[in-house]
């Protein structure tokens, strides 16, 4: 059965993970406390490490406004294709 995480639990889960760290246990004892993998816990760490959850809520903000954007800037490269292709046509 696979789980499904959203941002903001994988940062609390790495933020318990460093506290259990801190009292000495070791990443695999960790990894079984917070249920995940030794995989998830290093793919985590590499994407997630050291962000809060607010700069994970700010990242999300930022991606979807840039998928906005590219959406804008396409919608213009097909306008101005189609005006083009007017304009030789005329």
């Amino acid at each position: 059965m696979k789980k499904r995480y959203t941002e903001t639990q994988i940062v609390t889960k790495l933020r318990q993970a460093d506290v259990l760290i801190g009292k000495g246990n070791s990443i695999p004892e960790v990894c079984r406390e917070i249920e995940v993998s030794q995989q998830t816990y290093y793919r985590w760490r590499q994407k997630y490490g050291g962000m809060s959850p607010e700069m994970v809520k700010e990242l999300k903000l930022l991606q979807k406004e840039n998928d906005r954007l590219k959406k804008i800037v396409a919608d213009q490269a097909i306008d101005m294709a189609i005006l083009k292709e007017a304009a030789k046509n005329s």
